[in-house]
């Protein structure tokens, strides 16, 4: 039986879902950690493998992140073989149907009698407690999940969409403390599809629980009141935000794929300065950059850290590491624990 003491926090990435069970009281350098695949890569390697056999495929389940998956999809579609999907499924490639038929997948209850069925969702919790119960580890009953969620786009950018999102946020105070939902916004769709699976799930977008997770490192968090510049280098997106106290002034999310070392600290020193624009970013590919109107140089900013696991994009830069309690890819983890007043 699960203590109520325990937590399992997940943040869920494009390459890898990394897991966190904290036990209250326990340091968490001794809780249980699993760094493993994000369920987009096992998704379109099962997509792959119906590809090769030159089978249609029947995506069905939830909801859950493109990225690998998606990919899988159409080159399934390119080789001239069927895909159907349920109008739930059929979300994880593009909100709007209409879309989804265009690329040719044909949306209904039912596939075709020889499809593979292939399930879709972010979170897979038998897999999760088949996993634990290997080492007698019963599944907790609380969870904290943190997913990136474009929001449902109907129609236009989803880039432009979901970085809207920021922009209200940075508009209105950007305060931390905000950014964890116990019930999140009708258009975040894939944070809302992560309840379904997971009943009682608080959740939280993967670059917000990077910003509190970098906190949870001494070094950094003993720097908050100075200001810090927090760039979170994922398998997927790039973020770098000032964040003082508590409060987000400004930040930038791009693509990681576009990203070198020298645009990435062009980019760094140009948002320290205010001066770096909206328009720049998504003309590069990425979703944008907003800064609060009231942001001034005059704050100091000088202390820029860096997580994520394409890090090394970073490493001449003489930026510090962050290394939550000794472990960088449980930053995002620690930030649930420590959004939800775990830590």
């Amino acid at each position: 039986m699960s203590s109520p003491e325990q937590f399992l926090a997940i943040d869920v990435g494009a390459g890898t879902q990394d897991i966190l069970l904290y036990e209250k009281g326990k340091p968490p350098e001794n809780c249980l950690k699993m760094v493993v695949p994000s369920r987009t890569i096992t998704v379109a390697r099962r997509i792959r493998e119906a590809t090769e056999a030159k089978v249609p495929i029947f995506l069905k389940g939830n909801l859950m992140g493109g990225g690998a998956c998606v990919e899988a999809i159409t080159g399934h579609l390119r080789a001239g073989l069927e895909a159907y999907a349920t109008p739930l499924a059929a979300k994880t490639i593009r909100d709007n149907p209409a879309e989804v038929l265009e690329i040719g997948v044909k949306i209904g209850e039912a596939g075709a009698e020889e499809a593979v069925p292939i399930d879709l969702r972010d979170i897979d919790l038998p897999c999760l407690r088949q996993a634990l119960s290997l080492f007698d580890v019963p599944l907790p009953e609380r969870f904290a999940i943190a997913v990136q969620d474009h929001g449902e786009c109907l129609e236009g950018s989803n880039r432009s969409f979901r970085f809207a999102y920021w922009e209200r946020f940075i508009r209105e105070g950007g305060k931390l403390d905000g950014l964890i939902y116990k019930e999140p916004p009708l258009f975040m769709t894939r944070m809302r599809a992560i309840q379904r699976d997971v009943p009682g799930a608080l959740v939280m977008d993967t670059g917000a629980a990077a910003m509190w997770g970098a906190f949870c490192d001494q070094k950094v968090f003993r720097r908050r009141g100075e200001g810090v510049v927090v760039v979170n280098i994922g398998n997927s997106h790039t973020l770098g935000a000032l964040v003082q106290d508590g409060r987000v002034w400004g930040l930038f999310e791009h693509h990681t794929a576009r990203m070198t070392p020298a645009k990435l600290e062009d980019y760094l020193d140009r948002l320290r300065q205010g001066s770096l624009s909206n328009k720049e970013i998504y003309a590069d590919g990425g979703h944008g950059c907003v800064i609060h109107p009231s942001f001034s140089r005059g704050l100091l900013f000088n202390f820029v850290t860096i997580t994520g696991p394409n890090r090394h994009l970073a490493s001449n830069s003489g930026y510090y590491f962050a290394v939550p309690y000794g472990d960088m890819m449980l930053t995002g983890c620690f930030g649930l624990l420590a959004a939800a007043g775990m830590l």
